[in-house]
């Protein structure tokens, strides 16, 4: 990604193209999400301590907050510019090369995004999920830097900086959506197919006769939860037993919980 920033960066020096420049400052903002996610992953493997209990997987949405705060920041350089543009007018040159350019931000975008996106569902991390979308968007934005091109060779000189305006505007949809996700694991939110397959495996243990209870929430990209479930006609010993296999059987239905706390109350014992 940082090579792609690099070489579109270095047409925009001798071809003045606002569209370009819009889409290089997006690509750029897009490079740096990297090293918040990195910073975050290397926190995550450290063990707990005893001021922090759970570990460091929380470090993970906190990048996940410097993610929106580039993308917000992106967005508010690139309108600027394309409106500076379109008051002061001024020519662009190399018309080709900047089609090439943006050409290249959009392959470049996309080999990003297919990455991080696969990466990012498999181990459950809604920050590379993200930052996936991220770099996908900013692909098509990249073809939007093409247009603008061709737009010039057909004899219309502001379709450059109106393609500018159009990708901060394209940027800023993206900016709700990345809240929303960042914001719903920021605040526990979980995604309910989780909780349904969470107590499918519950339900699925001997002697479970209800669940009552589940509970489960991102930290970082793994999951920690809690159950209460019913069981009748059981003894305190069966009881631990219970909840030993309920919790295995929740593992195995989902490989991203780390700690999953049952609790079995029981309607009758026999000690």
């Amino acid at each position: 990604m940082l090579a792609t920033t690099v070489a579109q960066a270095a047409v925009v020096t001798f071809s003045g193209s606002v569209a370009l420049l819009a889409d290089t400052i997006h690509n750029l903002s897009d490079a740096l999400t990297a090293v918040p996610l990195w910073i975050a992953f290397v926190l995550s493997r450290r063990a707990a301590t005893r001021r922090y209990t759970y570990g460091f997987n929380r470090a993970e949405d906190l990048a996940g907050l410097f993610i929106v705060l580039m993308i917000a920041l992106s967005s508010v350089i690139t309108a600027w510019e394309a409106i500076d543009r379109i008051i002061t007018p001024r020519p662009v040159t190399s018309i080709g090369w900047v089609i090439a350019a943006g050409v290249i931000g959009f392959l470049g975008n996309e080999a990003v995004a297919v990455y991080r996106i696969r990466v990012g569902r498999r181990i459950g991390s809604a920050a590379l999920v993200a930052d996936g979308v991220h770099a996908r968007t900013d692909g098509f934005t990249s073809l939007a830097v093409v247009i603008g091109g061709i737009g010039v060779l057909l004899g219309f000189p502001l379709a450059d900086p109106l393609v500018g305006l159009l990708i901060s505007a394209m940027i800023a949809v993206l900016l709700i959506g990345t809240i929303r996700s960042v914001g719903r694991r920021l605040m526990d939110g979980i995604e309910p197919e989780l909780v349904d397959r969470a107590e499918h495996a519950l339900a699925h243990v001997a002697q479970i006769e209800s669940v009552e209870q589940v509970r489960l929430r991102w930290v970082g990209h793994r999951l920690h939860g809690d159950a209460v479930v019913r069981a009748t006609g059981i003894s305190l010993a069966d009881a631990d037993r219970v909840a030993g296999e309920a919790e295995a059987s929740v593992k195995r239905h989902l490989p991203n919980v780390d700690e999953m706390a049952v609790r079995v109350t029981a309607a009758s014992t026999r000690d």
